[in-house]
């Protein structure tokens, strides 16, 4: 085994390899929130990361791991303000698709399922009630598919079904991921136009969900809500070796530090002990930068109709 960073965050990406050719970035500071926005421009650039050519926007506050609530209210307009504008124009006639993916009953796995059970579906309103509605105000639907290990069915093949189905504008697909910092659990936010691997974030990727494999445009939304020990593993070692200036014995260190996680731990997931609340919390925070960004000035009626 060789230690090797496992990241589904193109930010982390980025960190690890700045020099890199085919891309572009830009930050914004917006008081606790700090927007990178990178472009994978060239397939060079997007191979060299392993991801698709696209948009990927990561939104990071650290300070939610105090949970202040002015703050869940800062990050879900955010989340709005960069999904609407991926989403480009939504109107009365779009149809939206809202993809919760993971397990609901592992709890590190079940953000999708658990943003399905807080976005304001209204695609069955619009069928049998309209004149309820706002006008202007898109039909959208919801589901979380499970995972191939509990239903037996490939994840993409039920969404498939579903969009072929309900025919929609936009996919947005929900699920948690990996990232290479433990400050970054549940802290940040990514956005991406390039769609998403199902089980990505622990490291059990199925069939992608994109254009490419639906026929429509897909937007992923994920929180990172683990991370591996063998990344915590050198992350330690490399801060050990640089505090004890011990750099000429760092690569034997390594060497033993992989023969103990090769022989006892495997690709060992670490996740916080309270991840129980921050998967409630990014949950509620993710769903309703969905709900506002699909329904903007009609948020207010859709959830009193809906709730």
């Amino acid at each position: 085994m060789a230690f090797s960073i496992r990241t589904d965050m193109a930010k982390e990406l980025r960190e690890i390899n700045p020099d890199t050719s085919g891309v572009e970035e830009n930050n914004e500071q917006r008081g606790e929130i700090e927007l990178t926005r990178i472009r994978l421009v060239t397939d060079e650039a997007a191979e060299h990361y392993g991801k698709q050519k696209g948009n990927y926007i990561t939104i990071e506050a650290p300070e939610l791991a105090n949970r202040p609530l002015e703050l869940f209210e800062e990050v879900s307009d955010c989340i709005k303000e960069e999904l609407t504008k991926l989403l480009g124009d939504i109107n009365e006639n779009s149809m939206i698709l809202v993809v919760g993916l993971g397990n609901r009953d592992v709890t590190p796995d079940a953000l999708g399922p658990r943003v399905i059970e807080k976005v304001y579906v209204t695609r069955h309103i619009k069928q049998l009630l309209p004149e309820a509605l706002d006008s202007g105000v898109c039909a959208m639907c919801a589901i979380a598919p499970g995972v191939l290990g509990v239903t037996g069915i490939e994840t993409l093949e039920l969404i498939r079904g579903a969009v072929e189905h309900v025919k929609p504008d936009v996919v947005i697909a929900v699920d948690a991921l990996a990232s290479r910092r433990a400050a970054r659990i549940s802290t940040s936010v990514q956005l991406s136009d390039t769609g998403i691997s199902p089980g990505s974030g622990v490291g059990n990727k199925r069939s992608g969900i994109s254009f490419e494999t639906l026929g429509c445009k897909v937007i992923a939304i994920g929180v990172p809500l683990v991370v591996y020990a063998a990344t915590v593993v050198k992350d330690t070692l490399d801060l050990m070796a640089d505090e004890l200036g011990k750099h000429e014995d760092e690569q034997e260190l390594k060497s033993l530090a992989e023969q103990v996680i090769s022989a006892k731990m495997g690709e060992m997931i670490m996740t916080p002990k309270d991840i129980d609340i921050m998967v409630e919390d990014m949950s509620g925070i993710i769903a309703d930068g969905i709900n506002k960004a699909l329904y903007k000035e009609s948020y207010d009626s859709v959830m009193s109709l809906t709730t």
